[in-house]
């Protein structure tokens, strides 16, 4: 399977002063220099950690469709049923850089095409909910039943890391 290539937006240190990467994807990840396994001389200097703002990184988190912590709703789509759902869910579109999307399943069933590598397609349930990464193409489909999509953002830049 393919990793998912995200932008660094940004770098910080942790509580014992190591580096971590502000991903687009909203997730944190360490990049430390650990050679000869992770070979990263750059992030120990200003220069280098501005130089690879840009730059990408694998992120395994958004890989396995893991929320990252501290996003806040801030607008919910629906809900919708078979006869509701706009056409523009119904085929491949994507959640907007900065955002993700949480698609619920209230009653009935759904399901859920992801255009990662490989495809993925997931049946949800009443109750089920999944995630979807910014930027990332996904189409829905209502079996029966309603679905609703919150839209969740992190609201607090301080809470990144």
């Amino acid at each position: 399977m393919d990793v998912v290539q995200r932008e660094i937006t940004g770098f910080q240190q942790d509580e014992l002063g190591d580096w971590v990467a502000d991903l687009a994807c909203l997730h944190a990840q360490h990049v430390r220099h650990c050679p000869p396994f992770a070979p990263r001389p750059w992030v120990e200097t200003e220069s280098g950690r501005h130089e690879h703002l840009g730059s990408t990184l694998d992120c395994p988190l958004c890989d396995r469709f893991e929320l990252p912590e501290g996003l806040t709703v801030v607008r919910t789509a629906g809900p919708f049923d078979e006869s509701t759902l706009p056409g523009g869910l119904r085929r491949n579109h994507r959640v907007a850089t900065g955002t993700w999307g949480l698609l619920r399943v209230m009653s009935g069933s759904a399901q859920i095409t992801m255009q990662t590598e490989p495809a993925v397609a997931l049946h949800l349930g009443a109750g089920d909910r999944h995630p979807i990464p910014p930027g990332v193409p996904h189409a829905v489909a209502i079996e029966s039943g309603t679905i609703e999509v919150n839209f969740l953002v992190r609201t607090d830049r301080d809470q990144m890391r």
